[in-house]
C-alpha cells in the first residue's frame, strides 16, 4: 500500500467513523485493541522464541553478521 492509499483509506475510515452510533465506535475500539492485544502476543512469542533458538544454537557474532551484509552488497552489485 503506498502513502497515499494509506492517507485516503484513514480518510475513508475516518467519514465512516464520524457517522457511525456510539455503540459502533465502542464495538470498532475493542475490535481494534484486541487487533492490537494480538500483535503485542506475536511479537512476544516470537521474542521467546528467538531467546530459545539462541539458547539451542548460540549466538552469530557481530563480525559475521557484517561478513554476511558485505557478501550481500557484493552479490547485488554483481
Amino acid at each position: 500500500m503506498t502513502a497515499q492509499e494509506r492517507e485516503q483509506l484513514i480518510k475513508d475510515i475516518n467519514v465512516l467513523l464520524h457517522q457511525a452510533y456510539d455503540s459502533t465506535l465502542d464495538e470498532i475500539h475493542a475490535y481494534l485493541k484486541r487487533i492490537d492485544d494480538l500483535d503485542d502476543e506475536e511479537d512476544l512469542k516470537a521474542i521467546q522464541e528467538a531467546r530459545i533458538d539462541i539458547r539451542i544454537n548460540g549466538t552469530v557474532s557481530w563480525d559475521e553478521i557484517q561478513k554476511e551484509i558485505r557478501n550481500e552488497i557484493n552479490k547485488d552489485v554483481a
